[in-house]
């Protein structure tokens, strides 16, 4: 998937700037050598990132292509993401081999997931259901059902779609009914802020709409402290000048769940996705993330 985003991003740079030379770069990040262990439980959304935000802070890259879900809010001095591409789909995807979706699936069923989110979120709807961690490209995931392993994944449906991969049943969950990962979908591209050559070839890339969504939903992130260590979510999107933004915080089974809406004018996007997060944690957020933290 790494490798699909960055060959994306190169070819939109080519449709931009047709003579411009651009070598990938392949890295392997601390989040792709630790399978074998829980994200949460080793450092989070940060091991994603560093390896990349090591080299362009060194000038061996110029650019990293990230998915947006996976970068913290909070950069080191120096960088910034300099353009986020058009959302691609935001959903999760219930995938299985037999089923056809999530109510379907027989008591005791095992699901696949290495999201606390996306646990909270199925316990919710169905707490006799058992959750497997699995971690690892797409391809390694589906192995995993293949095998029997599990009997259902969630997985992103973006990362299905990107790769072309069409599993026996798979039914989209609407973001209203099972809310996404911050940033899900979003192709970020992070870079030096003082390089302004490179921040003037990326400018064409960036898609304000998705750049206004993402700002609304990381401060929301941001101001509840957010990591993969609490199941958070939230999403927004643009409708007449608008935005809405909607989010939950839950404890990891999924039993107490806090989430609402809120809108607001877009040039308003960070202040709404803050006042988002002081009214979840005024209504219970604060007890649920104290309670996971300790």
């Amino acid at each position: 998937m790494a490798l699909w985003q960055a060959e994306y991003v190169a070819k939109q740079l080519k449709l931009y700037h047709p003579n411009l030379t651009i070598q990938l770069v392949k890295m392997k990040t601390s989040g792709d050598k630790f399978l074998h262990l829980p994200l949460a439980n080793i450092g989070g959304k940060g091991l994603f990132t560093k390896e990349l935000e090591r080299a362009l802070l060194s000038g061996d890259i110029d650019i990293a292509v990230h998915s947006l879900k996976d970068v913290p809010t909070t950069l080191p001095n120096g960088l910034g993401l300099l353009a986020m591409l058009k959302r691609g789909n935001p959903a999760d995807i219930f995938v299985s081999e037999h089923y056809s979706n999530l109510i379907e699936l027989p008591s005791q069923a095992i699901v696949g997931t290495s999201s606390l989110r996306r646990q909270a979120q199925i316990l919710h709807i169905r707490p006799d259901l058992r959750i497997l961690n699995i971690r690892g490209n797409v391809n390694t995931r589906l192995d995993a059902l293949h095998a029997g392993r599990c009997t259902a994944l969630i997985l992103a449906a973006a990362g299905l779609e990107r790769l072309n991969l069409n599993p026996p049943f798979t039914q989209p969950f609407a973001p209203k009914d099972f809310l996404p990962a911050v940033g899900q979908g979003i192709l970020a591209v992070e870079g030096r802020l003082q390089d302004a050559k490179i921040q003037n070839l990326l400018k064409p890339l960036q898609d304000r709409e998705t750049a206004i969504c993402a700002t609304a939903e990381r401060a929301f992130l941001k101001a509840v402290d957010g990591s993969c260590r609490i199941p958070v979510a939230a999403h927004a999107n643009i409708a007449n000048n608008n935005i809405i933004l909607e989010a939950l915080i839950a404890d990891i089974q999924g039993k107490k769940i806090v989430r609402d809406k809120l809108q607001a004018t877009i040039d308003h996007a960070e202040i709404l996705g803050q006042k988002l997060a002081e009214i979840l944690l005024s209504r219970g957020g604060t007890k649920i993330l104290s309670s996971l933290l300790a």
